[in-house]
């Protein structure tokens, strides 16, 4: 508790110091009592300014120590102990270490050739000097190391935050993507069945049950695939699995059920595929055909899945080529989907007219 209160009031203990320092040089006997008490004062008062100005202090208490030493008069080697002690630790570096060891030096030369004084007496001095600067030097090493500790802690820290940060965006960014996807392609079956819808009614309104149905299960299962998304269902098993291409028989007739004739061709032995390879095709194939019912105009779709060292998907429509899909965020998601997995997509007007996208994904080294 007391070294607390001394940490945390560094200013009150530099003034105690000083303080006492003052005191035991008013007690002095001898010739020279004046000049000691006077010089006592010189030599403690710029310890106050010891935290901010390590190195003039410990220079003018040397000077001090060196003159109260020639007159005879230098008895306590307290005051350029602690000058010594706050140069070593609180500056690191040779030129302060050689200027601590100058310091003792040659205080130590003047104490030990000094008049009148004992060997032992003289020795224990500079051994004092020394110590104190040792000590220094290991507290300095000490706060220098637990700084570096803090630093450290702090960098990992900013690092994990960073980290953090960047899944969030990437979680951010996959659900965008998911969402995207979802939404477009539910919406592209209901505008185009509830147009079916509304063309039938007039004429025979029992046939408009068909269209209104189809809207029907398209916004029960875009709602499912929301709340999957989400992660808001806590029901486990009402818990619907992520989309995957053995799903896409169900895709191809929802569909079907707008009018666009789809059909499926398999190449290879299906085999099963890492999830994120699995929803990433089912999506992509989602997107083809949300465009197609969206900007292409086209009567037919026709879907290929083969399976061979890659996985390669291919989906081609009779419509009005590239100026009907454009370029906006599913090609860009489609892109980004592909390109995590290292694949490659292609994209442009077919051959005999309408549009194609054909996709390729590694499968071994995406396992």
């Amino acid at each position: 508790m007391i070294w607390s209160w001394f940490h945390r009031s560094p200013r009150v203990v530099d003034v105690l110091i000083v303080a006492f320092l003052i005191v035991s040089a008013t007690v002095r006997h001898g010739p020279h009592r004046t000049t000691a008490l006077v010089l006592g004062v010189c030599e403690a008062l710029p310890l106050l300014l010891r935290r901010r100005h390590p190195v003039a202090v410990l220079v003018t208490v040397s000077v001090c120590a060196l003159v109260m030493n020639a007159l005879g008069v230098w008895l306590n080697p307290i005051p350029l102990g602690v000058a010594l002690y706050t140069l070593t630790s609180t500056r690191s570096g040779t030129r302060y270490r050689t200027l601590a060891a100058g310091a003792i030096v040659a205080v130590g030369i003047g104490v030990l050739a000094a008049r009148g004084l004992e060997f032992g007496a003289a020795a224990a001095r500079v051994v004092f000097l020394m110590a104190a600067a040792l000590l220094g030097e290991s507290i300095g090493s000490r706060r220098a190391y637990v700084r570096e500790i803090e630093e450290k802690a702090a960098r990992l820290e900013r690092e994990q935050e960073t980290e953090m940060r960047r899944a969030a965006a990437e979680e951010q960014a996959r659900i965008a993507r998911e969402l995207h996807d979802v939404i477009a392609h539910a919406l592209s079956v209901i505008v185009v069945q509830a147009g079916a819808a509304d063309d039938a009614f007039d004429h025979d309104p029992l046939q408009a049950r068909e269209p209104v149905r189809a809207v029907d299960a398209a916004a029960r299962a875009a709602l499912a695939d929301l709340r999957r998304v989400l992660g808001i269902l806590q029901d486990v098993p009402d818990y619907e699995p992520q989309p995957s291409l053995n799903g896409l028989d169900r895709l191809v007739d929802r569909v079907r059920g707008t009018g666009l004739a789809v059909s499926l061709e398999i190449e290879g032995k299906p085999r099963p595929l890492p999830a994120a390879v699995d929803l990433s095709a089912y999506r992509i194939v989602q997107e083809a055909l949300t465009n197609t019912l969206k900007h292409a105009g086209a009567e037919h779709v026709h879907i290929r899945v083969r399976y061979a060292d890659a996985l390669s998907l291919e989906i081609e429509d009779d419509g009005v080529g590239a100026n009907g899909h454009g370029s906006g965020n599913g090609l860009i998601g489609m892109r980004e989907r592909v390109g995590v997995l290292g694949g490659t997509v292609r994209t442009g007007s077919a051959a005999g007219g309408g549009y194609r996208v054909t996709v390729d994904i590694p499968i071994e080294t995406s396992a």
